[in-house]
């Protein structure tokens, strides 16, 4: 028979959903104290951490081990698919060749709660030799991690969530918002665009979502358009031939003016239909996007005007037009 528990871990066991909160409410407390330190003190040396990464040819360096390691690996993944060119290198692979992966063109950015993390003394010192910028992600700056390197983004030292405060838990999530905030920092001087992020992010749904209606657009002849004064006899055969359920209607200017959807068939069916005009018959000022409009904007726009195609124009003369057939292959939704 196993001894009984102590009130404390009975009270959590029987109370997850405190146990959680507790966890959650002392995370977002660290983060309040890591937010009151970017406004004071840590706003310098994390303004030169970002100037020494920005002017640097090669690439940032991420080190570390343990959850610091993990927490490194992500926030190199982040920096990378941003616009910062970025590895990962485990602390004690690189007292076992890995050393020769960093040059002196690259910045080093070293993750450790403590700053004395023994498998870290080679990295610091090949980077003291060769002259390699060190930037540290420490709670203690007067560490040996601390006292070596050339910037020190010293963290807060806040409370652990863990009961016995051994776990890292607050401590790796400062560690991985202020990750977060170099990375966007970073991309935000680096000018990168949502263009540039679908180079990195070219599959999945969110590559999808990063493409413009121009690179999904049917153009040339494709097109269902028809002038304004064509007769519905001939715009019903254009309707029928070009297979989206529409007909945009332009002016002697090539100018979207309308469109013929079957709501507006089935609103002016009578008995001389077939001798109307488009122009009759169309709905005035239909709505349109722009070219460079990203797909994901495209299917929100579509659902939130309840249509099934819409044109896409340049200087008002339709030059293409997506389905929402076409969004949903693909992949956006």
């Amino acid at each position: 028979m196993s001894a009984p528990s102590s009130e404390t871990d009975r009270s959590a066991v029987s109370s997850p959903r405190l146990s959680a909160l507790r966890t959650i409410d002392t995370g977002v407390a660290g983060l309040r104290s890591l937010r009151d330190a970017l406004a004071n003190g840590l706003s310098e040396p994390f303004a030169r951490a970002v100037e020494t990464i920005a002017a640097a040819s090669g690439r940032v360096i991420v080190t570390g081990v343990g959850k610091s390691g993990h927490v490194g690996a992500k926030i190199a993944a982040t920096l990378a698919s941003t616009g910062t060119p970025a590895s990962f290198v485990h602390a004690t692979e690189a007292n076992h060749g890995d050393l020769g992966m960093i040059t002196d063109r690259d910045v080093v950015l070293a993750l450790s709660w403590s700053g004395e993390t023994q498998e870290l003394a080679a990295t610091i010192a090949y980077t003291r030799r060769f002259k390699v910028p060190l930037v540290a992600l420490t709670s203690r700056a007067d560490s040996a991690l601390g006292t070596a390197a050339d910037i020190v983004l010293a963290l807060p030292r806040a409370q652990e969530a863990c009961p016995h405060g051994l776990a890292p838990t607050t401590s790796t999530l400062l560690q991985m918002a202020l990750g977060d905030a170099l990375a966007i920092t970073l991309l935000e001087a680096r000018g990168f665009t949502a263009q540039d992020f679908r180079t990195f992010h070219p599959g999945g749904r969110l590559g999808a979502s990063l493409l413009r209606a121009r690179d999904i657009m049917h153009t040339g002849e494709k097109l269902p358009l028809a002038t304004a004064g064509t007769l519905m006899r001939d715009a019903i055969v254009l309707i029928t031939q070009k297979g989206f359920g529409v007909l945009g209607i332009v002016d002697e200017g090539g100018r979207l003016i309308g469109i013929i959807t079957d709501g507006d068939l089935r609103r002016h069916l009578s008995s001389d239909f077939l001798d109307k005009t488009a122009e009759q018959v169309m709905t005035r000022d239909p709505r349109r996007i722009q070219g460079d409009l990203l797909l994901a904007a495209a299917m929100e726009f579509i659902n939130r005007s309840s249509i099934t195609s819409v044109f896409v124009v340049e200087d008002d003369r339709p030059v293409g037009i997506i389905h929402l057939h076409d969004l949903l292959r693909h992949g956006v939704a």
